[in-house]
């Protein structure tokens, strides 16, 4: 008896743990039905089970497993707790039809797999993999989405708000106000470095020479910190504190000196095309246009001046990155934003200052996929009248 209760909990480990199926699955135990249990792939991998039989080694879905000497597929199959018709075996790479599992002995070294139906035959994940690479000078982004690190209640909240953001590329500011809470607890502690690279920015700056010096400082800090970041800048010269624009003449002139220094130029600037033409001719890596004032959460303001930026910059130069910084308030913005034909977008507040930053760095995350599906998904005309989408062949009259 006790033997018998043993294999159970055995067996209701594995199906627990490593089973692997898109329905809902019952079984019974003395007469007691137990379940159901849910998964959502469409292979299995199970956990390794001893017996004192002789046993045989698989490789079964990729993964190495052990059954007993001797063993058919309808027995690998029973031991799965899996129902034979919800399944489909191939060994060897040799479709085993169910007529014959019985039948069918599996050897040592076998390579079997086990599959079964998944909803519709959508790609995996949650449209990422769908998006390519963004190329910023010599980075390459796989996540188009990049965020800031100011103006959250915590270091711990801002944190998890990364992680849920997805982004791989994080703004710091290079100030010593920025560095350090009130505790006394570097902002770098709560930044992963291997799996972040830290674009420093030079906000709060108002001239040329205050941003030359605190660009060479964070690349100083980078290098030390030996994080990928330390070759390129956020360049932000501001025109005064009240409306936080950019000052034209003054980010056309740094950028210039930065380019000579060799540093990858990012570059914050209005939405001004012929600005963006003269910041691309200077050298700058990426121009950054302002889709409204920073903090404002007012979105794109105007969406004309952004297309005609994406053609002056893109004309002769498809993949020239043109990223919307600045006046996101929410989801909607980014998708909006995407759909203009940028390239990504950076944001902070949006985030950091929504009710709920951790659920508004999700919406951000997935604002950023549909934005860019859709734009180039080719979305149906506008028309003035209706047409039908169901036919209207075989009604009953």
């Amino acid at each position: 008896m006790v033997l018998i209760k043993k294999r159970f909990i055995l067996v209701l480990t594995v199906v627990i743990e490593a089973t692997t199926l898109p329905h809902a699955m019952f079984f019974s135990y003395n007469g007691r039905i137990i379940g159901p249990y849910f998964a959502v792939c469409h292979r299995v991998s199970l956990k390794k089970v001893t017996t004192n039989q002789a046993t045989i080694r698989i490789i079964l879905n990729g993964q190495d497993h052990e059954l007993a000497d001797g063993s058919t597929v309808a027995d690998m199959i029973a031991a799965l707790r899996l129902r034979p018709e919800h399944v489909a075996v191939e060994c060897n790479k040799t479709l085993i039809s169910r007529k014959v599992h019985s039948e069918t002995r599996l050897s040592q070294g076998d390579e079997v797999e086990v599959v079964t139906l998944v909803g519709g035959g959508a790609p995996t994940g949650n449209g990422e993999d769908l998006i390519p690479p963004l190329k910023i000078g010599t980075h390459t982004l796989t996540n188009r989405l990049m965020v800031g690190t100011g103006k959250y209640a915590t270091l711990e909240l801002m944190q998890e708000c990364l992680e849920a953001s997805g982004a791989e590329v994080i703004t710091v500011a290079v100030r010593r106000e920025r560095l350090s809470d009130k505790s006394g607890r570097n902002i770098l502690d709560f930044i992963d470095l291997k799996k972040h690279t830290i674009l420093p920015n030079t906000a709060g700056c108002f001239t040329a020479e205050e941003a030359l010096r605190t660009a060479r400082l964070g690349r100083e800090l980078l290098e030390g910190l030996g994080n990928a970041g330390a070759d390129w800048v956020k360049l932000e010269v501001l025109s005064d504190p009240r409306t936080l624009l950019p000052d034209p003449m003054a980010t056309v002139l740094a950028t210039e000196v930065l380019v000579k220094e060799g540093f990858q130029v990012l570059c914050y600037t209005s939405d001004c095309p012929v600005t963006a033409r003269r910041l691309k001719a200077v050298g700058a890596a990426c121009v950054m246009p302002a889709g409204s004032p920073i903090g404002s959460g007012q979105g794109v303001l105007n969406p004309s001046s952004i297309r005609i930026i994406l053609e002056d910059l893109k004309g002769e130069d498809p993949d020239y990155p043109v990223v919307i910084d600045a006046g996101v308030g929410t989801a909607s913005d980014v998708a909006f934003a995407m759909e203009l034909g940028c390239d990504g977008v950076l944001l902070n507040t949006g985030i950091a200052s929504a009710q709920d930053p951790l659920r508004m760095a999700f919406a951000m995350r997935h604002a950023m996929t549909a934005g860019y599906l859709a734009a180039r998904s080719g979305r149906i005309p506008r028309k003035l009248y209706a047409t039908a989408s169901s036919p209207i062949d075989g009604l009953i009259r």
